[in-house]
């Protein structure tokens, strides 16, 4: 490859990358707008805009681009409305799906999933559908080299239900409330560095496909990703 293909090559694939890092950027942005909006702006007294804070440093999003969001909310007229909404429904194979969207307008995004799930073999189904398979988590990943046992007993005592260590990481799951006072656990005995801390959905039981299905499965949740609307997909797939 010539010096000016490779150039060329490494050029698109940066653009590709920030472009999906901006629109990243640009979906959080709206939930901190939201968060911000509905209760006070400032993440010590608002627990639900504490947690997309979190969620935000997560998806390295600079500080200035998390205040500006919050500060858009302060100064918001109250004809700009934003809601939360979540739709439920099935894949290709059965697989179950969660969607969640903030929209200002439920009928435009109702439409665009709909369309989204019925163009790539999946179905919308009635609230409460599927929701029963997942649980609220909250999930924190930190590099390994932290002592064990300080890792271990100030996650537990803080709330978190199961530490494991990998080789490079430390994965700690508990339930979504508990997510800040177990970071809190951890920054004070030194850990700095957080890979990983948000509250998800994870499915209480995972389900196995063939090789097509897997790839249609992801095929939906990309496209269902690319709709502005769309936040979070969840699905029950291995």
């Amino acid at each position: 490859m010539s010096g000016h293909s490779k150039w060329a090559t490494i050029h698109r694939k940066k653009g590709e990358l920030d472009q999906a890092r901006g629109k990243v950027f640009q979906k959080i942005a709206k939930e901190l707008y939201v968060a911000a909006k509905l209760g006070t702006p400032d993440p010590d007294s608002n627990a639900s805009l504490r947690l997309v804070v979190e969620k935000a440093k997560a998806a390295n999003m600079p500080k200035e681009n998390i205040q500006k969001a919050i500060d858009k909310a302060k100064g918001a007229s109250e004809g700009e409305n934003f809601e939360s909404v979540r739709y439920e429904g099935y894949g290709p194979s059965g697989v179950a799906f969660m969607v969640d969207c903030l929209t200002d307008n439920r009928n435009r995004t109702a439409s665009q999933v709909r369309s989204t799930f019925t163009k790539r073999g999946g179905n919308l189904g009635t609230d409460g559908s599927v929701s029963y398979l997942f649980k609220r988590t909250g999930i924190i990943e930190i590099p390994s080299a932290y002592d064990e046992e300080e890792v271990l007993l100030a996650s537990l005592d803080a709330g978190a239900e199961d530490v494991v260590k990998n080789e490079e990481t430390y994965e700690i799951t508990m339930p979504g409330d508990a997510l800040i006072s177990v970071k809190e656990a951890l920054e004070k005995i030194g850990v700095q560095e957080f890979l990983t801390s948000e509250v998800t959905y994870l499915p209480i039981n995972e389900v196995e496909v063939d090789e097509e299905t897997r790839e249609k499965v992801e095929n939906l949740t990309a496209a269902l990703l690319e709709i502005d609307d769309v936040n979070e997909v969840y699905h029950n797939l291995k």
